[in-house]
């Protein structure tokens, strides 16, 4: 059994690991912590747990766990493990942004290796040290790597995505109040979000002479969980051949779906799928890429990149599946 610790358990991608890890064949939760909760029991905090685990939240850590997931805010993963020492047979993997660019791949000797599997599947299966990425910049980067990998990628790439209130964290603010979010939409961070840098970074490692703008504009959606993409840039390639490329760059990967359907959201939700939706008209594709915010975009990932990391069926534990209703 692989042992497990996570921190940052109060969170909503502490809960949704606890949700899938505790019925995964391989895995014993072995603490969760929480400074704020500790002692008192999951349920607390993550209410649907209630009547499946008995377990409470602590504020000691066992640092010979057989892996670590870290669910802290954004720059808060290099102040913990600053503070706490683990074994040096402990894996890591940061659901932050600390270590997913190169130039911060780096800790104390520790080689954080960015966890996207579709792409870097190899380094993944002997990584100690993983950098899940972000929510956003997974359905981005799914949407363009095949584009990128055959070196089609020639113009800008205009980026419109929605996101439900949970990427956005469990700490209540003015945009996640239910007042305020209901019925309403908004933009933020246009052109200048976070994810850029990741998104940018991986479709150089495919396509190194790419330097073309990303056209972000991130939204609120009206909604918990989820994300809609929608991606458009010209491509010289004839539909067939795109879909084509789509289809081979992920005929191995269980977890990406390719198809020239409509699709909606709905299928996504509460599982660890990315669907991919191709159509084109004269030279401009249009490319539709959906997510469980919180299971592929996040809690999801982790538990595939730990997989890969101990040599198990990527799938195993994340055979989830979407309710259409």
């Amino acid at each position: 059994m692989i042992n497990v610790g996570i921190i940052g358990g109060s969170g909503y991608t502490a809960g949704e690991l606890i949700r899938i890890l505790m019925y995964h064949p391989n895995v014993n939760i072995d603490f969760v912590y929480s400074t704020t909760n500790a002692g008192k029991p999951l349920s607390v905090a993550h209410h649907d747990l209630l009547g499946d685990i008995e377990m409470d939240f602590t504020d000691a850590i066992n640092p010979d766990v057989n892996v670590l997931f870290l669910c802290l805010g954004h720059g808060k993963s290099i102040s913990f493990l600053q503070k706490n020492k683990f074994a040096g047979h402990t894996k890591i993997i940061d659901l932050g942004n600390d270590f997913r660019l190169t130039e911060d791949s780096n800790f104390d000797g520790k080689q954080f290796v960015y966890g996207l599997p579709e792409l870097n599947k190899t380094a993944i299966k002997k990584a100690n040290y993983i950098a899940n990425p972000g929510c956003f910049a997974t359905a981005i980067q799914l949407a363009l790597l095949p584009l990128a990998k055959n070196q089609l990628l020639e113009n800008d790439i205009h980026i419109n995505a929605t996101t439900g209130s949970t990427g956005a964290g469990v700490s209540p603010s003015e945009t996640t109040h239910f007042s305020w979010r209901s019925n309403n939409m908004s933009h933020y961070k246009a052109f200048d979000h976070q994810h850029l840098g990741e998104i940018n970074q991986s479709v150089n490692q495919l396509q190194a002479a790419y330097s073309n703008e990303l056209l972000f504009i991130p939204n609120r959606g009206d909604f918990a969980r989820g994300i809609f993409a929608t991606l458009y840039t010209t491509v010289e390639d004839s539909f067939d051949e795109i879909v084509a490329k789509y289809e081979d760059f992920y005929k191995n990967e269980p977890f990406v779906t390719v198809t020239t359907t409509n699709i909606n959201m709905k299928q996504v939700v509460q599982t660890n799928k990315c669907i991919i939706s191709l159509t084109k008209k004269g030279n401009r594709i249009l490319i539709t890429s959906i997510i469980d915010n919180l299971t592929k975009g996040a809690s999801g990932q982790a538990i595939q990149n730990m997989n890969l990391m101990f040599g198990l069926p990527e799938t195993i534990g994340l055979h989830l599946k979407p309710s259409g209703f």
